[in-house]
């Protein structure tokens, strides 16, 4: 029996893949790469893996989750080390805790490799930090839409933490956050940065509020991949969003 890896791949920027993930795709026989990935990660990859495309992105047509799981556990029988290499990191919004629970219920060992997610890595690269003492005391990941209407976010809560939240998969989705995050009591001019392809030759960083989120990424013309950051610690970055000079990623 094999076992199956989950790899996280970082938020796009080649240089930000751990040593660790490198070692073991130098050794896999079997690479099922996501459609984020920056292509300059797939030259670590053993030149006799097979290497299989599974694009996941919201929006488009995806390979089913289903097919992915059921690919990884029978490459595993036959004895193989099968590496899910994903965008940012395996347990946070990458489904890596579904796929490890479906492949030990099989019996098959699985591994976890984190990669740098892209609401750490994006903000950085703006010179936003997550938390600040005179700012923010906490710092909370959440998705902009929820698996079904019963699990949509709590945005009263997260309003009431008072936290930096970093909002994930929220684009197609900005003018009903917007709403919901001011009718919850947050104040209208509360600083937003918008980050697009983080790490990537197409980042982009804009700065606006949550009243004008809409009409930001719309006027803008801003798309996914991207994370939305709401905080003051937003104005720790004032001088590097929308900046002719705002750090690039070099992707040779």
């Amino acid at each position: 029996m094999g076992k199956v890896i989950l790899i996280g791949a970082g938020p796009g920027d080649p240089d930000l893949l751990t040593i660790k993930a490198v070692k073991i795709l130098r050794r896999a026989d079997v690479v099922l790469v996501d459609d984020l990935v920056h292509p300059d990660i797939l030259d670590h990859i053993n030149p006799t893996a097979r290497v299989i495309p599974v694009g996941k992105r919201g929006g488009c047509k995806s390979t089913p989750q289903a097919f992915i799981e059921r690919l990884m556990a029978e490459e595993a029988r036959l004895g193989k080390t099968v590496v899910r290499l994903k965008g940012g990191d395996p347990f946070v919004f990458g489904r890596g805790g579904e796929e490890r629970e479906h492949l030990l219920a099989q019996g098959i060992s699985v591994e976890v490799v984190n990669g740098i997610t892209s609401g750490m890595a994006a903000t950085t690269l703006y010179g936003i930090p997550l938390t600040h003492r005179d700012h923010s005391q906490g710092v909370i990941f959440v998705t902009g839409h929820g698996k079904d209407d019963a699990t949509q976010p709590d945005w009263p809560a997260l309003v009431a933490s008072r936290m930096t939240l970093v909002i994930y998969m929220g684009m197609r989705r900005s003018n009903e956050i917007a709403q919901a995050l001011q009718a919850a009591g947050m104040r209208s001019d509360m600083p937003v940065a918008i980050i697009q392809a983080a790490g990537t030759a197409s980042q982009r960083g804009v700065r606006s509020t949550v009243a004008d989120l809409p009409s930001t990424i719309a006027r803008k013309g801003l798309g996914s991949p991207a994370i939305i950051v709401i905080g003051t610690v937003v104005d720790c970055g004032a001088a590097l969003l929308e900046q002719d000079d705002a750090p690039r990623v070099d992707v040779r």
